[in-house]
């Protein structure tokens, strides 16, 4: 077979519409072989090419011959000494870490982990050829028809997120062809972006869709990482959630799906894993970076072993230029090629561990802040990782947003009924600008959350006190010990008219405190229908109905839609509840009036002694609708409506005073939580009449 010298840039396979240069990073290799499959069911190489070139670390060549949807793998060669951190093995075939598609998954054998499972500890390399199990990369064309595809671009202020899992969100849609359901194509259709939309989302956060494998312990178990926080390819499109087999369509079928969501003015963010990858511990599969370079690609502890800040068993090496490069270059790919809006970063702070400790500062978090492409778009960081000192909500730099896990906890806290969150619970509705203001960051670094993927679904968290993961084959002792749950007094379902409506009330609460609160708000996928996990906590592994989104609903899902939605649209027509800076709590400018004002059931505003008081769990909160100190895009100010949003979580009712706005005021009812359809006017001075565990909020309008 042909081959040219080629190009060290760029790194992968690139077809340039005559011929295909293929270029790998290794800095210990002694050769690299380029192999080529006829097919996925291939189990021999048709060929194997030795790249002729080495520049600067980078093995390549240039194949005129070969075409998009070549499947390809390379053999690696150099020394296997584990205690000295190389591991080369020329009888496994490795995926390109640069891969664009995948064309093979793997293929579970015991000849793919690069040693004698039966005698793992020996120092010797399994020398059996995994030609016919290995993942296989595929060739692919970039040429797209975009149109005129436009990021949307929408306000960090105004952004509404929804996480949602490309397969679980489409499963169940009779609306969705059956070809398409669990499929980009799926999450691209009619029904499916109906639902997006009439909700009032801006962005859709995809869970894992790099290309992912399941872990050897789950398929002896049968089961699989439905989750997909395992990943293979930093590149490639995960082929599971494409409707056609081939490789390439799958990359267009994604392309379409990003190019349909964003007509419908919805912005894409993925969920991306560069901490850890699918090889694991020293113990894992031989499947792409620990047999073409380990210890540049991964932390290592004496050579052999793998240092694991993420309970995955590796660690991705951030100190090596070679790592910040594949990461880099795979940011930018989805930005440039796929048109991206912006990511979610996995255990976020492993990556700012340049030596043990986190570092904030760290090259990582440098370079995005001066990428002209990176730095414009949307970053959220999941802001701990399972190392010492990994918890850092609130530490990182300016340009990022952060899962403010604070939030969750004080919330749940709070309507759980634990006494002494009064504080924090005002700090956490205001925006938590203890954690964000004095490093210069506004309101909307707060990503507030009551559910995520991990964890409680709503109607779980109000149905059970302790986690049921049993179908996870772990005997329970997986997922989440400290879940901050009340049952409303039976554990799992109950029949009792009196539980049901609590439980219902409770998910009202958190739902309507959640959108009344400041910075940007982010749903769980299912949420809005009350989706339950039957108390699984750590459904990483269930690809089934407990994970996938119902839509055939009964009556009560049906009515928690709509009260979400009611609710979504009360949030994206107050502009009290999207302020863009943080509130004052003192009278602003000539308004006269305090921008927020924090208030006793009494209607007095709340003094130390409240506060601090063990047992309180009652508050009003008054947001001024004059005291905005924003402008509109035409640089007019903005002035919303006055809200009063009151809290009662005791188990007794409230008679709440409401506060005299003048003479010409009349307090009008938007919500309440007890009473979904209760209306009312109330005047300034009387009182509401708050239901035990509940909320309401209220407008200031004049008398008719």
């Amino acid at each position: 077979m042909k081959i040219l010298p080629g190009s060290p840039y760029p790194l992968g396979a690139t077809w340039d519409g005559t011929g295909v240069n293929f270029a790998i990073f290794s800095e210990d290799a002694t050769a690299v072989e380029l192999c080529l499959f006829d097919s996925p069911d291939a189990t021999v190489e048709r060929a194997r090419v030795p790249l002729p070139e080495q520049t600067d670390q980078v093995w390549h060549g240039y194949l005129p011959d070969v075409r998009p949807g070549q499947l390809y793998g390379y053999r690696v060669h150099g020394p296997y000494d584990p205690g000295a951190g190389l591991r080369f093995n020329p009888a496994k075939v490795l995926i390109d870490p640069y891969a664009k598609a995948v064309g093979r998954t793997v293929r579970w054998h015991d000849s793919l982990f690069g040693y004698r499972l039966d005698a793992p500890e020996d120092g010797a390399p399994d020398e059996r050829d995994d030609a016919a199990y290995a993942p296989l990369a595929a060739v692919v064309d970039q040429a797209f028809t975009w149109g005129s595809d436009r990021q949307p671009r929408t306000p960090w202020h105004e952004t509404l997120i929804y996480e949602a899992h490309v397969k679980g969100f489409t499963m169940l849609n009779p609306r969705v062809p059956a070809a398409e359901r669990g499929t980009y194509l799926g999450l691209a259709s009619e029904a499916a972006i109906e639902r997006l939309t009439s909700l009032g989302v801006t962005a859709v956060e995809l869970m894992p869709v790099h290309h992912h494998t399941n872990e050897w312990p789950l398929v002896q178990k049968g089961l699989t990482n439905y989750w997909g926080y395992n990943t293979l390819s930093y590149f490639a499109p995960d082929i599971r959630y494409s409707a056609s087999p081939s490789p390439l369509e799958g990359v267009r079928e994604f392309k379409m799906m990003v190019r349909s969501l964003h007509a419908a003015g919805l912005e894409v963010i993925l969920d991306v894993v560069y901490n850890h990858t699918a090889e694991g511990n020293h113990l894992g599969p031989t499947l792409s970076l620990r047999g073409i370079d380990n210890r540049s690609y991964y932390r290592l502890k004496d050579g052999r072993f793998y240092e694991d800040f993420t309970g995955c068993g590796n660690t991705l090496n951030m100190r090596s230029p070679r790592v910040l490069q594949l990461i880099m270059d795979s940011l930018r790919y989805w930005v440039a090629e796929m048109h991206i809006d912006g990511f979610r970063f996995d255990l976020a702070s492993a990556l700012a561990r340049e030596l043990h400790a986190v570092d904030k500062l760290g090259a990582f978090f440098d370079i995005i802040h001066q990428d002209p492409v990176l730095s414009q778009v949307k970053l959220i960081a999941e802001p701990w990782d399972l190392g010492e000192g990994g918890y850092q909500v609130g530490n990182f730099p300016i340009g990022w947003t952060e899962l403010n896990g604070k939030y969750r906890d004080t919330v749940r806290r709070f309507w759980r009924g634990d006494g002494g969150v009064m504080s924090e619970m005002a700090t956490r509705l205001a925006g938590s600008s203890d954690l964000y203001e004095q490093s210069g960051r506004r309101p909307y670094a707060s990503i507030n959350f009551i559910t995520a993927h991990d964890g409680f679904t709503l109607a779980d968290l109000v149905s059970y006190a302790e986690k049921h993961n049993e179908g996870n084959g772990e005997d329970n002792r997986d997922g989440e010990n400290n879940n901050l749950s009340f049952n409303c007094g039976v554990e799992g379902p109950a029949d009792a008219p009196e539980i049901l409506a609590l439980r219902q009330r409770q998910m009202r609460n958190f739902v309507a405190t959640l959108f009344t609160s400041q910075g940007v708000q982010m749903l769980s996928g299912g949420d809005e229908v009350a989706r339950v996990q039957q108390g699984n906590n750590n459904a990483y592994c269930q690809d089934n109905e407990i994970s996938w989104t119902p839509w055939r609903l009964a009556p009560e899902q049906r009515e928690f839609l709509e009260f979400t939605r009611r609710l979504i649209h009360l949030w994206r027509t107050q502009p009290v509840l999207r302020r863009r800076r943080f509130l004052q709590g003192r009278p602003i400018r000539g308004a006269g009036v305090k921008d927020i004002a924090w208030l006793q059931p009494s209607g007095d505003e709340m003094t130390d002694a409240d506060w601090n008081a063990p047992d309180a769990r009652r508050l009003g909160v008054r947001l001024s609708g004059d005291a905005i100190e924003e402008l509109d895009a035409h640089g007019h100010r903005i002035v919303g409506d006055t809200l009063l949003i009151l809290f009662n979580a005791e188990t007794s009712e409230c008679a709440f005073t409401l506060p005299k706005d003048g003479p010409d005021g009349l307090w009008e009812l938007l919500v309440d939580t007890a009473d979904p359809a209760r209306t009312a006017t109330v005047l300034p001075g009387d009182f509401y009449q708050l239901h035990d565990r509940s909320m309401a909020v209220l407008r200031l309008g004049p008398r008719p």
